[in-house]
């Protein structure tokens, strides 16, 4: 069972592994149902204090304390939790703190002769403290300071980073444009005096809800600083989706992200790695999300989460 959790685990950061070393690749995991059926395109996002995970100046559009809360088992039984939560200070502004945290399990301990010393654990952490701020009725920014936190059996690894995030809003037509960098720090502490770089990520999104349809699209490039060998190859990707409003209390999801079926492609099979899906039910004062994310060979994921506010 062991060395099925560790094939596997090897083959999740099979989608996360850039051109370069980089540590803290747990923070390139989506943080919500709502955000993985949409292939993570929520950089435009007003409405969900999950939002502060992938632009901070969607915080500023967030109304009364909203609260996120949602749990994955992911592959290989990794335990993923994400929550966040925003207020509103009089005054001053409106706030925002969240937690992403990674239980991978157990693992053996062994020497280099194969005597066994017992287990280990491995787990990630990151806590966000973010600020959105209105510079115009119609353009908002953002920024985030993330603590970072490692460690594998009894080595371990700290990091700061900042996330910095813009909105602008075309308010006649329903367009959002949308532009964030997630991740720009450095290690503080490394595990055994390796220093290596955080997952640095640059994006550029647009929405909009359109007039005549219950319908709400929404586009992304992601990793814009990604050393590729040609100038067109950084546009690769890519990633789309899109809501539809069955009233108000029912919405379905769906979502693509282009670079992600490519590294996921074992042969010419790739079966429908890059897709995901999901709804979103509201109770009363709760929304109800579940998303679908296909990963190709690698086993599917299933997503819960849910949102209020009070």
């Amino acid at each position: 069972m062991r060395k099925i959790r560790i094939l596997l685990l090897s083959l999740l950061f099979i989608q996360f592994l850039p051109a370069q070393d980089n540590t803290f690749e747990f923070l390139r995991l989506h943080s919500s149902p709502r955000a993985e059926a949409l292939a993570g395109n929520f950089i435009t996002n007003t409405d969900d204090p999950s939002v502060m995970f992938y632009n901070p100046a969607g915080i500023f559009s967030l109304e009364k304390n909203p609260v996120s809360f949602s749990f994955l088992n992911y592959l290989a039984d990794i335990k993923v939790l994400d929550a966040a939560f925003s207020t509103e200070f009089e005054g001053i502004g409106r706030f925002g703190v969240a937690i992403k945290y990674l239980n991978y399990g157990d693992f053996i301990k062994a020497d280099a002769s194969g005597n066994k010393l017992g287990d280990f654990g491995v787990n990630d952490l990151a806590l966000l403290v973010g600020y959105g701020y209105q510079l115009h009725e119609n353009f908002n920014i953002g920024a985030n300071a993330k603590f970072i936190y490692s460690k594998i059996d009894d080595a371990s690894s700290t990091g700061l980073a900042v996330d910095l995030g813009a909105q602008y809003f075309i308010r006649e037509t329903n367009w959002v444009i949308a532009f964030s960098v997630l991740n720009l720090g450095s290690q503080i502490s490394e595990y055994y005096s390796v220093s290596e770089d955080l997952p640095l990520d640059i994006r550029l999104g647009v929405s909009k809800k359109l007039e005549h349809l219950p319908f709400k699209f929404y586009f992304s490039f992601i990793k814009l600083n990604k050393d590729v060998d040609n100038f067109g190859d950084r546009f690769k990707n890519f990633t789309f989706g899109g809501e539809l409003f069955l009233g108000k209390a029912l919405t379905v999801r769906l979502g693509y992200d282009n670079q992600k079926r490519e590294d996921l492609k074992i042969g010419t099979s790739t079966g429908l790695a890059g897709y995901s899906l999901g709804v979103g039910l509201k109770v009363k004062e709760y929304k109800i999300d579940y998303a679908f994310s296909s990963h190709g060979s690698v086993p599917s994921v299933h997503r819960f989460g849910i949102v209020t506010a009070f």
